[in-house]
């Protein structure tokens, strides 16, 4: 096992660097000047070339590869062009609101979809799974930011009972932390319930036709014990699988999520540096989710040999 994870965490080089690759290209070759962003709408063409040699935007392409590459792997991720401090500064000072909204999202997006999954196989035909099945297509047809604004208007303008948007760090004020993320954790699960507790149902649905089953139920075990220790074990793999897609749904709908509630967190960030064309912003925050990405699959990996003892790497 110590052998497969180091062969992972060597694997995630190449990976980087094609990320790094492309992602520096399309920002130079796709339209959008920084310098122009930068000086402003009454600036001259000559105010606005100074600003992109200062930045060294006027170097050959290859150049300000080798340059920026050099420092990232000197652990300098460079300057913001626009917010005026290091980029790896930047971060810091956002992630905590990001990381925060994940594992608010995860919690209850796994400790209610996988029960629904399960009760829902269990039940199968009934009005429960005809609520499950029916909850998961409104869960993947209704868009994130549509979800985000129901939910604002009616528990933050007509019922008043939660705020509206902003964010208070944890150990600043650990309930205003809760009231302010209780909103944007269900807007983000929503569709993370609905992807997981479909795939959970049809897992745990196939297990159950198993002979094993039969048999565990013919020893006279209880259907809670069936249901746990026989069918979610054996119906584990596909959902762990789902579960790590679904973090990559989960960052993908944080971007939204931040800017609908007004978070201070990676997402927003992303979405100010892409507006602004801050390259050295972005190329380090696609960089640290093509991180999480690989961590988050190995995690999942390893995450196969303890549900299924047969999975060996």
């Amino acid at each position: 096992m110590l052998d497969f994870i180091a062969r992972r965490l060597v694997s995630i080089v190449p990976v980087l660097a094609v990320v790094a690759v492309f992602v520096f290209l399309m920002l130079r070759l796709t339209p959008g000047d920084p310098a122009a962003v930068i000086a402003g709408d009454n600036a001259t063409s000559e105010q606005i070339d100074d600003i992109r040699t200062k930045l060294g935007l006027d170097e050959p392409i290859w150049h300000q590869f080798s340059i920026w590459i050099g420092n990232v792997l000197q652990g300098n991720f460079g300057e913001s062009f626009f917010f005026k401090k290091t980029v790896a500064e930047l971060i810091a000072q956002r992630v905590e609101p990001t990381l925060a909204l994940a594992i608010c999202t995860l919690i209850l997006a796994v400790s209610t979809a996988v029960p629904l999954g399960v009760l829902a196989a269990y039940r199968h035909g009934s009005l429960l799974d005809r609520f499950v099945m029916g909850f998961s297509v409104l869960g993947f047809s209704v868009p994130v930011y549509v979800i985000g604004y129901c939910l604002i208007y009616v528990f933050a303008i007509e019922l008043g009972w939660l705020p509206v948007q902003g964010y208070i760090r944890i150990g600043v004020d650990f309930w205003g932390f809760l009231e302010r993320m209780v909103l944007p954790s269900i807007t983000l699960a929503v569709v993370y319930i609905a992807l997981v507790a479909r795939i959970t149902r049809a897992s745990v649905l196939e297990v159950l036709n198993e002979d094993y089953i039969r048999t565990a139920r013919a020893k006279g075990l209880s259907n809670r014990v069936v249901l746990m220790r026989h069918a979610l074990r054996n119906a584990a793999v596909p959902i762990l699988t789902v579960i790590g897609i679904g973090i990559a749904l989960l960052i993908g709908g944080a971007v939204v999520t931040e800017s609908v509630y007004g978070l201070p967190g990676l997402g927003r960030l992303t979405v100010e540096a892409v507006l602004s064309r801050d390259f050295p912003t972005i190329q380090t925050v696609i960089l640290l989710f093509s991180v999480v990405y690989v961590l988050i699959n190995l995690l999942i990996d390893i995450g196969y040999t303890i549900f299924d003892p047969r999975i060996r790497y």
